[in-house]
């Protein structure tokens, strides 16, 4: 009978004939409760179960359900027929724990060119709500304005904008994603600002004549580090966090130019590649990041609430 490690060793020797850029190592969570299930033909598989709870005034709660649970499979060699019968005894388990109310969710991050896996997804009720995308680290060649454009490192003083234009990108994201806009949502912006403002991480400005219309907040993770970057291959990595454009600008080329300066400064910083999530549902964000060169790595599947799991 397969073990535990059997599994994730014939899982992980499946993603890496899916995808070479997926990491080589499997993160299992500490925390987690296990649940087990065998297929139609009796072959056994796995999971652990994360829960995450994102009170009022937790800046996570801007992207992440009130109540998350998060299932993390070790299916082996079986991603459709495995994830489909884990999915059911998950869906039982989830019956046996108190109500965790409408702002809930359950998630599961699975590699996006497994697509066996994805028909049990679907089949279940999940929805490919985001993803984690990924770029080479290919220089931009110049993408120059006319005009009076102008794209720079943003500091202190630019607070109030760079929130302006943060908060109009929550509130286009809430429509299409896993996106909240909460009633605190402007101090959370506000104090992340703040920090990142006086941080190392970069926030890029784009100006026309004068008038900031264009943010990146941006950053640097290096995964050897960071335990939040399991999902990504060793190295230093640039993070994209948040890029939005204000309406009357969009369609001109300045979200274009603005990236180019992002990524070459990535490459001349020695980024191994560059990171972000998207929405796919979002009809910008889902034409104009692969336009840049990324492509989705992982994707974020998710019901909402978790008692909807089929």
């Amino acid at each position: 009978m397969a073990t535990a490690q059997d599994l994730m060793q014939a899982q992980f020797a499946r993603f890496a004939a899916l995808d070479p850029q997926l990491p080589q190592d499997q993160f299992v969570p500490t925390d987690a409760e296990p649940v087990a299930a065998r297929t139609p033909d009796g072959h056994a598989v796995a999971g652990l179960v994360t829960h995450t709870s994102n009170p009022e005034g937790s800046a996570r709660g801007l992207w992440q359900a009130g109540e998350a649970f998060e299932l993390f499979p070790i299916i082996g060699e079986h991603p459709r027929a495995g994830m489909d019968s884990l999915l059911g005894a998950w869906r039982e388990w989830l019956g046996e724990q108190d109500d965790p109310g409408p702002n809930s969710s359950a998630m599961v991050v699975w590699p996006s060119h497994d697509v066996q896996a994805t028909r049990a997804l679907l089949d279940h009720g999940f929805l490919p709500l985001s993803v984690l995308a990924i770029r080479s680290p290919t220089p931009v060649a110049d993408t120059e304005l006319s005009g009076t454009v102008k794209v720079r490192r943003a500091g202190p003083a630019d607070l109030d904008a760079v929130v302006e234009l943060t908060l109009t990108e929550l509130e286009y994201a809430a429509l299409v994603g896993t996106a909240t806009y909460r009633s605190d949502a402007a101090q959370l912006k506000r104090t992340a600002a703040r920090v990142r403002l006086h941080s190392d991480d970069p926030v890029w400005l784009a100006e026309q004549d004068g008038t900031p219309v264009a943010v990146a907040e941006c950053g640097w993770i290096d995964t050897g580090k960071s335990p939040r970057a399991y999902r990504l291959r060793p190295g230093s990595w640039g993070y994209v966090n948040c890029v939005s454009v204000h309406e009357k600008a969009r369609g001109t080329g300045i979200g274009r130019h603005l990236m180019s300066v992002v990524h070459n400064e990535f490459v001349r910083r020695g980024a191994i590649g560059s990171f972000l999530y998207y929405n796919p549902p979002n009809p910008l964000s889902s034409v104009f990041w692969p336009r840049q060169g990324y492509r989705p790595l992982w994707t974020m599947w998710e019901v909402r609430p978790a008692t909807a799991l089929r």
